[in-house]
């Protein structure tokens, strides 16, 4: 299966896809002077844009990583990330303390997610003839009386 790269530059690509799996380029903030609450509304924004780019969305995350600039601001960005991610949908998280390319960045995240199965139902699945009757032997795994109108 190829890989495919969307918005490429000399060093990286925003999104790459190969084998139904979407992985996003590091995510920041579009603007640095908000405080980590605000970045991280900002990352988040721009994850949920770039999965849905790709033909996926938060609830089919895989993992993620969270680069904080210091472990102080783990709560507030904590209360965002609760408030976001999908109900019954949490992936695997780690979150470092790391020092950052720009020291107005709060907040870096990198995703690895799943693309949404959107497949066409082959004609020869749908629609199934009407049964009138079925009967299934758990025993022997065979399929008995089958008729259709």
């Amino acid at each position: 299966m190829p890989i495919q790269r969307l918005h490429t530059e000399k060093r990286y690509s925003e999104i790459v896809i190969h084998n139904r799996t979407v992985y996003l380029a590091g995510q920041l903030a579009d603007d640095y002077a908000g405080d980590i609450a605000e970045q991280t509304r900002q990352t988040l924004a721009n994850i949920d844009r770039l999965l849905a780019e790709a033909g996926s969305d938060k609830a089919h995350i895989l993992s993620l990583t969270i680069y904080l600039k210091e472990m102080a601001d783990y709560a507030a960005m904590n209360a965002v990330w609760d408030a976001w991610v999908a109900e019954g949908a949490a992936p695997g998280r780690a979150c470092v303390e790391a020092k950052l390319y720009d020291p107005r960045v709060r907040v870096e995240r990198m995703v690895v997610a799943a693309r949404r199965w959107n497949r066409p139902t082959p004609s020869w699945v749908w629609p199934w003839p009407k049964m009138k009757s079925t009967t299934w032997s758990r025993a022997s795994m065979t399929w008995g009386a089958i008729r259709t109108t």
